[in-house]
């Protein structure tokens, strides 16, 4: 009992140490990109100390620029996503709408239709009944001789 209850612990053990390692490394390349964007905005910005101030204006506007250039073209791919989500909607929606339409009218022509079927299967009923019932028809005080004649 001990034995695959200890292979299934370390089985766990291993799963969670090779989940582990997977999440350092993650980490640790998401460190490794922060570094060298961190390097790369301490560039920018000793590079834009070296300059002079209406050139520093001009480059912050840049930066400025392209920050907010990315920032509606983000914007604008979010946009374009919920279009399409708005239009998908309003699709089931008009689809919704039809079979709320359709079985409203379903439901003010079915009592009418439920009764002619109801009468419909009762007479089916009815006739079956009648079609057995009429198969041996005999009067009581036959029965003996009917049942002699069956025998035989």
């Amino acid at each position: 009992v001990c034995g695959p209850v200890l292979r299934l612990l370390e089985a766990q053990l291993q799963e969670q140490k090779k989940n582990h390692e997977e999440e350092v490394e993650a980490l640790r390349n998401k460190v490794d990109l922060m570094q060298e964007e961190l390097e790369k905005q301490q560039q920018a910005f000793l590079q834009t100390l070296q300059l002079s101030p209406e050139a520093q204006v001009e480059f912050g506007l840049q930066q400025e620029i392209t920050r907010l250039t990315n920032e509606n073209l983000d914007l604008k791919e979010l946009l374009e996503k919920l279009e399409k989500n708005e239009k998908k909607l309003k699709k089931q929606l008009k689809i919704y709408r039809k079979k709320v339409q359709d079985f409203e009218a379903f439901q003010a022509m079915a009592p009418e239709e439920w009764r002619s079927h109801e009468g419909n299967i009762q007479m089916a009923v009815q006739r079956k009944e009648k079609d057995f019932q009429g198969m041996l028809e005999y009067y009581k005080e036959d029965e003996p001789r009917l049942i002699r004649n069956l025998i035989t």
